[in-house]
């Protein structure tokens, strides 16, 4: 596997010229007077919709509540090892939720695993909101609180290397790629010195990718904006293993998983693509 230089795999100026950093005209007739707008302010788009993610990402939870996402049982079966207990340790396994939604990883965990203690934080108050109404909520097995992890320090909420397991799904994402290298450094803070960060997200060529690209609503290399004003990146296995190298973790393991799922309704088919990666913090 190649590791490329992740300051040429974010600078802009690698970005192509028509779309570096400059308003593009959408196909979506709501999202139009969003990016014109967007553009009259910030000459930086990726900037306009981080300063605005709170509000997009706090919509879409009003909109959708906890319908959009399903529970993630799948991720007893890919990563079970992780989360179960130490049967040499007394210690109550701690979990780290970063971008947590409304809870479609948490509850299906905490069903699975008796004594997984969970933190879980997100940028939209919304979410937060439906965690703590959900009917499996309870106070001594989930910590859910509100922070946005670009900015906020989680070291005000969580003790220095105190979780065993951070997990970003479909979280990382989200960001602008400028913003991943400080993420990162903030979540180490927390983490044990043998702690693990488990990742599932978009991976490049993706169906989405190619949808948005289509409507040129690409902001940056690999970063794109949605009709809602909610981002997405799309990585490559060199990329990520790349930002969490030079962020102090080692990659343990790393693949690309392909699904072509058939919409009969709209008669396509969507080749779906997800990166999955599990990385161990060097300290």
């Amino acid at each position: 596997m190649t590791v490329v230089p992740l300051a040429i795999a974010v600078d802009p100026r690698y970005c192509r010229r028509r779309h570096q950093f400059s308003l593009f005209i959408s196909h979506d007739p709501w999202f139009r007077p969003m990016a014109i707008q967007a553009a009259r302010k910030y000459p930086n788009l990726a900037e306009y919709y981080q300063k605005n993610a709170t509000k997009f990402w706090d919509n879409f939870y009003k909109r959708h509540k906890n319908k959009f996402f399903k529970d993630r049982h799948y991720l007893e079966k890919d990563w079970g090892q992780y989360f179960s207990d130490d049967a040499n340790s007394a210690n109550v396994k701690v979990l780290l939720e970063v971008g947590c939604g409304a809870g479609n990883t948490i509850f299906p965990l905490i069903a699975a695993y008796p004594e997984l203690y969970v933190q879980a934080c997100d940028i939209s108050p919304h979410a937060i909101a439906l965690v703590k109404s959900h009917a499996e909520f309870k106070e001594d097995r989930v910590n859910a609180f509100l922070c946005d992890v670009t900015v906020d320090n989680l070291l005000e909420r969580i003790n220095p290397s105190s979780v065993d397991v951070i997990t970003l799904i479909f979280m990382l994402s989200a960001v602008s790629p400028h913003k991943m290298p400080s993420i990162l450094q903030n979540i180490k803070r927390v983490l044990k010195p043998d702690g693990y960060v488990l990742l599932r997200d978009y991976a490049i060529g993706d169906f989405a990718q190619v949808k948005l690209e289509n409507k040129n609503q690409m902001i940056s290399e690999g970063f794109y904006v949605r009709g809602d004003g909610t981002c997405s990146f799309y990585f490559s296995e060199d990329f990520l293993s790349t930002l969490f190298f030079q962020a102090g973790f080692n990659t343990v393991d790393i693949s690309t998983y392909c699904k072509q799922i058939k919409n009969s309704h709209k008669n396509i088919t969507m080749d779906r693509r997800w990166v999955r990666a599990v990385f161990k913090n060097l300290e």
